[in-house]
């Protein structure tokens, strides 16, 4: 039998891929769980790449005219009541705030005191107390289009919680937008979407369908959802963006109006467009392997990890020297309009360094020792390689091509990725062949499944529902490029007009 090697993470991805996700985050430093129950601590590994994901957003949020605001976290529980299907979608989410104060009761022990006139629910998502301005700002078509984004942080009550994938808090971006014609509102949908499926496939190096979402996986109160969907490793589905076109029943709702050209008065065309700190979560399990986690480097929280190697004391000043000259080479280095991040690690803790910035999914690793130096060479290793696999170059060339390296691993992790969701994408016509791909491979392992199926539905909710209740798979979305092919509905055979992605979701 051949001898099971040494992996970094167990178990492995095979082995138990929620328990595998779990400690990846915990190895590659990320985040960790908090005190507050369902919250997390995210850690500076992890925080400096969301830090580069919210700078790229924000700066093509930007390009097409959105300005930044910032909106109160509390939200009059009078608010979510205006809009009806609203506040059903995100009640048994909410946490609310009924007391503004704290008092030592009799036995000494804090509790609360000072019941609030109206309590006040932590921010899920902000299109009441948005819609509440907007009503005040807008009076005149001249007003418009309004175009606002908030980056923050919402709390959704969550029962089960993963870190990044569905925590009780987690940082995003909400964008809300006003306009004078439901023509310029859904222009708007769309082009945000693309916004996302272009910063997401470009630099998340994640593949994404776009699509639109049926009505019972619509966003509460709006009319339309569109969506982008990924696929994950262990075949379920990812939603790593949403865009709303809202009509106007938040505009209703709120008493957005306006004055038109002619004179008379409108309600505003809504828009609401959001992404979260789960994207971090879908790099992990879409580039993760059994050794760590795999950042790609348009987002990655550094590039370059120098690990110097100092055997002879009397060598570490010319050598630290040397890789202090190399570090600051590397920095003065452009790529894609941001400077090389470099870190340089001189622990005196061995073959562990190197493991440690393996699971930190760091793009290369160089190593330093007395002969690179004196042959003025480095040897590096690409994370997205064998960690056994090092290249030895001279440093003016790896200098040269050190953009170019990085670019082939950003295109090496995206053509994996499209390749394993190509792999596990099959068109489906036949019902018990459909219920056979979702049913699991292994009854020990739930989770690994067919993966997505392009099947016929007649677009009746009961359908839907039907799929939903006996396994557990919903229609991710219908898919932009979907053609018109007649065809029979995969769970009661009647007439279809076109295919749609069914999945297991996150």
């Amino acid at each position: 039998m051949a001898k099971k090697e040494k992996t970094a993470i167990s178990p492995t991805r095979v082995e138990d891929y929620p328990e595998w996700y779990q400690q990846v985050v915990k190895a590659s430093d990320m985040a960790e769980k908090s005190p507050v129950r369902g919250c997390m601590v995210i850690k500076p590994w992890g925080y400096a790449l969301w830090e580069n994901m919210v700078r790229v957003l924000d700066d093509m949020f930007k390009d097409t005219g959105v300005k930044n605001a910032y909106f109160p976290l509390f939200i009059p529980l009078s608010f979510l009541q205006k809009e009806a299907d609203h506040v059903e979608g995100f009640a048994k989410e909410c946490a609310v705030v009924t007391h503004h104060r704290l008092e030592k009761g009799a036995n000494g022990e804090l509790q609360p005191a000072g019941l609030l006139a109206e309590p006040l629910v932590v921010r899920p998502t902000s299109e009441t107390i948005i819609g509440d301005a907007f009503s005040k700002w807008i009076s005149s078509y001249r007003d418009l289009p309004m175009l606002l984004n908030q980056w923050g942080n919402v709390v959704r009550w969550e029962m089960r919680t993963r870190i990044f994938l569905r925590t009780s808090e987690f940082l995003w971006q909400e964008g809300h937008t006003v306009h004078a014609t439901s023509e310029e509102a859904y222009e708007r949908t769309l082009m945000m979407l693309e916004i996302y499926a272009r910063f997401v496939e470009e630099y998340l190096a994640i593949p994404v369908i776009r699509g639109k979402k049926t009505r019972a996986e619509t966003f509460p109160g709006a009319v339309e959802t569109l969506c982008i969907e990924a696929m994950m490793q262990d075949r379920k589905a990812l939603q790593a963006g949403t865009s709303h076109f809202l009509g106007q029943n938040f505009a209703k709702a709120s008493q957005i109006k306006f004055q038109t050209r002619e004179e008379t008065e409108e309600y505003g065309w809504t828009t609401s467009w959001g992404a979260s700190t789960r994207m971090i979560g879908g790099v992990i399990m879409t580039h993760g392997d059994d050794d760590g986690i795999i950042l790609p480097p348009m987002i990655a929280s550094s590039h370059i990890v120098l690990l110097p190697i100092v055997r002879n004391p009397d060598e570490r000043s010319e050598i630290m020297s040397y890789t202090h000259r190399l570090a600051s080479k590397l920095r003065d280095l452009d790529y894609h309009n941001r400077r090389i991040q470099v870190e340089i690690d001189d622990r005196d803790i061995g073959g562990a360094r190197g493991w440690d910035w393996i699971r930190k999914g760091i793009p290369i690793r160089v190593e330093i020792g007395p002969r690179d130096m004196a042959e003025n060479s480095v040897v590096f290793a690409r994370r997205d390689r064998d960690h056994r696999e090092k290249t030895s170059m001279n440093r003016a060339q790896f200098l040269s091509e050190i953009p170019q390296i990085l670019d082939n691993i950003q295109l090496t992790l995206y053509d994996r990725a499209l390749n394993f969701r190509d792999d596990h994408t099959h068109i489906i016509d036949e019902k018990t062949a459909f219920y056979d791909f979702f049913t699991p491979r292994n009854l020990e392992k739930p989770e690994i499944h067919g993966g997505f199926a392009l099947s016929h539905w007649c677009g009746s909710p009961n359908c839907e529902s039907t799929i939903k209740n006996d396994l557990s798979v919903t229609i991710r979305c219908i898919p932009f490029d979907a053609k018109d092919e007649k065809g029979q509905c995969i769970c009661c055979g009647a007439p279809s007009e076109r295919r749609v992605v069914f999945a297991k979701a996150y």
